[in-house]
């Protein structure tokens, strides 16, 4: 990887910065930039809009224009032509479930972020030799610590690792421990009915949690 590329050196100081992922499922439009700016207050630089919320390329780019301390992306997407709509609503990171090398390729080739989302090794190397920034770990609670320990075993060090799905403050340090590089919250963080402030609030706990384990 070019690590002169604009958005890889962004996505580096992320993860140095905090590598906590914000997964907002179900925000809406008119609630993301308040959202947003409480999470970088927080701490947090990582900000992912699944494509299965309402209205989320309009989300995608309120954040871009209105929150730029941090690196935006979306998440659940499927397909290269997906990839497209988010690269023109400005986003900067392309998270899928799955690994499907389509869609890596097709992020790469558009200059953005690509993590998809692997569960068994096979998958993590093929997905890296696709050319993918990092490894989203799903779900996490089929892959334990211990898993996630034996794979950090065979995987280049470097490589980005974030479990997502069942991770919480209550699992972060054991997470942390076996070799993860960060992690992905979605409910425990954000759900539709919280406000900023309430959101706010538990990325300070989670931001807590990760830098107090070690």
């Amino acid at each position: 990887m070019n690590a002169s590329h604009p958005l890889e050196s962004r996505w580096h100081q992320c993860l140095a910065q905090l590598p906590l992922v914000a997964i907002l499922r179900g925000v809406q439009p008119h609630e993301v930039v308040d959202i947003g700016l409480a999470l970088v207050e927080a701490g947090w630089c990582l900000i992912e809009v699944p494509l299965n919320s309402p209205d989320p390329l309009r989300s995608i780019s309120r954040l871009r224009e209105h929150v730029p301390q941090a690196l935006i992306g979306a998440g659940t997407v499927l397909s290269a032509q997906e990839v497209r709509e988010v690269k023109a609503a400005a986003g900067e990171w392309i998270v899928s479930p799955h690994f499907d090398p389509s869609v890596v390729r097709e992020s790469v080739s558009q200059g953005l972020i690509s993590v998809p989302g692997v569960s068994t090794p096979s998958e993590a190397f093929a997905a890296l030799a696709a050319g993918a920034h990092g490894l989203k770990v799903f779900p996490a609670e089929m892959i334990t610590p211990i898993v996630l320990k034996s794979w950090r075993s065979v995987l280049p060090p470097a490589r980005v690792l974030l479990p997502v799905g069942g991770v919480g403050a209550d699992n972060l340090a054991a997470y942390r421990a076996a070799g993860a590089s960060g992690a992905g919250f979605g409910s425990s963080l954000y759900k539709p009915g919280l406000n900023a402030q309430q959101v706010g609030e538990r990325a300070r706990q989670l931001a807590l949690a990760w830098s107090s384990a070690t």
